[in-house]
């Protein structure tokens, strides 16, 4: 299996014990982010847009160092401290993805690291070079 894994100082470090992202041939798994600022490892702010637009730039920046772009990604899980957020999360999404738009789900969860309103994972399919 041809492995390997991905780091950017454009995205937030691991804080814990786990790689930004792991590429497995053509596909690749990103971890979860949430809304760290990359320069200073704190979080953007309270407000949930801001928080969801620095969770969707920080993923950028990982598939980016992946050798691929956010719209390569084919699934995303969302995870919302509060799901009446779902609108605003619609809203910004399109503001970073065009259709066809990825895979998702989105899940309630009580609390998320860093005591944050957003996380996103998700997997991206690197284009072919063939």
């Amino acid at each position: 299996m041809n492995k390997s894994f991905i780091s950017t100082e454009q995205a937030p470090a691991a804080i814990g014990t786990y790689s930004q992202a792991v590429k497995v041939g053509t596909a690749v798994y990103l971890s979860g982010q949430i809304p760290l600022v990359p320069e200073t490892m704190e979080v953007i702010s309270e407000d949930f847009t801001e928080q969801t637009h620095q969770v969707f730039k920080n993923l950028t920046a990982v598939c980016q160092a992946a050798g691929g772009q956010l719209q390569d990604m084919v699934k995303v899980n969302i995870f919302l401290t509060d799901l009446s957020n779902f609108a605003i999360v619609n809203e910004v999404m399109s503001q970073y993805f065009k259709t066809p738009y990825p895979a998702r789900a989105a899940i309630g969860v009580r609390a998320l690291p860093k005591n944050v309103q957003i996380e996103i994972d998700g997997i991206m399919e690197l284009p072919s070079t063939n």
